[in-house]
């Protein structure tokens, strides 16, 4: 029997819609003909949520991932997936009075990383998932050694992501720009590179990167997958 997942997305609306076709993609590879996953998904507004994370209202933020978290709860989701990186900063606060559990997204990329035999990875993200400790100590936690970028570098991914990538919008001087971050956390001695805010793998992908990536939209997919098919 497939378990129902619950996706609290729209932190983008653009990664969210990546985590429902690459879902479908996989329970219809897995089970074949017209298969599709059992799915319950809460998409808030992103503007509401970056003006909370601009103000650093975070507690504010992390009450309103409660309040949705326990409406998937209430609709029947098994485990919930938090379709973003930098909103896992408030995965505690989020799971406070909630039974059913949550995938962790930097829990499933640092064991794939770990089964891969790397340990080295070149962090891409938010700022906030660079810099703070929320998801660098969850790397750290899996005897994993994160690179992250330099002031400049992180300050430019972290505009791309809030000005371009998360309005869908795709300029190929920013992937250029992106593949010279990667370039330079492999010459800092990054051993692989994590896209580590969901909307990344836009730009980013393995044919233009030179060191293994770990997508962790797509990692997150399949290991949510991989849990309501064989819960």
């Amino acid at each position: 029997m497939m378990q129902t997942i619950g996706i609290l997305g729209g932190m983008s609306a653009a990664s969210t819609q990546i985590y429902y076709r690459k879902m479908c993609e996989l329970v219809r590879q897995r089970l074949g003909g017209l298969h599709s996953p059992e799915l319950l998904i809460r998409s808030l507004n992103f503007a509401i949520i970056e003006d909370l994370q601009i103000r650093g209202q975070w507690d504010e933020a992390g009450s309103l991932l409660n309040t949705e978290a326990k409406a998937l709860e209430r609709g029947g989701a098994d485990f919930i997936v938090l379709a973003t990186n930098t909103m896992h900063k408030l995965a505690e606060q989020m799971m406070d009075g909630i039974s059913i559990p949550l995938l962790h997204i930097a829990d499933a990329t640092a064991a794939r990383v770990v089964k891969e035999g790397l340990q080295a990875p070149g962090l891409m993200a938010t700022a906030f998932t660079m810099e703070q400790s929320f998801y660098l100590d969850r790397l750290r936690a899996a005897s994993l050694q994160p690179v992250v970028p330099d002031t400049a570098d992180r300050a430019e991914v972290h505009r791309i992501i809030y000005e371009e990538l998360c309005k869908d919008i795709i300029v190929p001087a920013s992937r250029s720009v992106y593949e010279g971050i990667a370039q330079r956390l492999a010459e800092k001695g990054a051993d692989c590179v994590i896209l580590g805010c969901t909307e990344v793998g836009m730009l980013l992908n393995q044919d233009n990167v030179p060191v293994p990536v770990f997508d962790t939209t797509l990692i997150h997919c399949e290991a949510a997958v991989e849990m309501a098919l064989h819960p």
